[in-house]
């Protein structure tokens, strides 16, 4: 397991558009999920330890945002071939169990991973209503482990700003977890 760390915000950068299939049966784009006051697009899977610690942490933020007229999406982008507990089946019942108030699509070609430049799980996106990038970084202080039931909400926090004023915090800390399992190139 390779643990990565998020690059810095890249400030106004462009949502790109997708069109993916969700565990629900409905295939989901941009403009599906996209919210009033800003969206939310995160990269997860359902092995990773870094993502195991917080989903229920990450099920109540998004459910807070929501309330908030923030739009949100979950992409899983990992090679399920390597990494079985990936598979869309498990999918559906990672979203069941934990309650899930938006959509988990599966990303099988990796194109619309590579396309944001998703480093890791948990990888979280915050774009304004413009669909600007204002957020690339952290759920909260957890790492493998979760933190403190207290720990300050950086993405709950950074996504209530952008919701009000259209632009995210200026200091951002990074999200940490495990790469994203890309598959392996055939060689030619």
């Amino acid at each position: 397991m390779v643990s990565l760390e998020t690059p810095i915000c890249d400030f106004g950068w462009r949502a790109v558009d997708f069109s993916l299939p969700g565990v629900d049966g409905k295939t989901y784009s941009l403009a599906d999920v996209r919210g009033p006051n800003g969206t939310l697009v995160m990269f997860i899977c359902n092995h990773c330890p870094y993502v195991k610690a917080v989903l229920d942490r990450i099920v109540r933020d998004a459910r807070d945002l929501q309330s908030r007229g923030v739009g949100i999406i979950a992409i899983m982008t990992n090679d399920p071939a390597e990494y079985p507990e990936d598979s869309f089946d498990n999918m559906k019942l990672v979203a069941e169990r934990a309650g899930f108030t938006f959509p988990y699509v599966i990303d099988e070609t990796q194109e619309v991973g590579r396309a944001y430049d998703a480093v890791c799980t948990p990888d979280f996106f915050g774009f304004n209503a413009d669909l600007e990038l204002q957020y690339r970084g952290r759920l909260d202080a957890s790492r493998k482990e979760a933190a403190p039931p207290d720990a300050r909400r950086d993405l709950y926090e950074a996504m209530s700003e952008v919701a009000e004023t259209g632009r995210g915090p200026a200091e951002q800390i990074p999200s940490m977890g495990c790469s994203i399992k890309w598959r392996q190139e055939a060689e030619a």
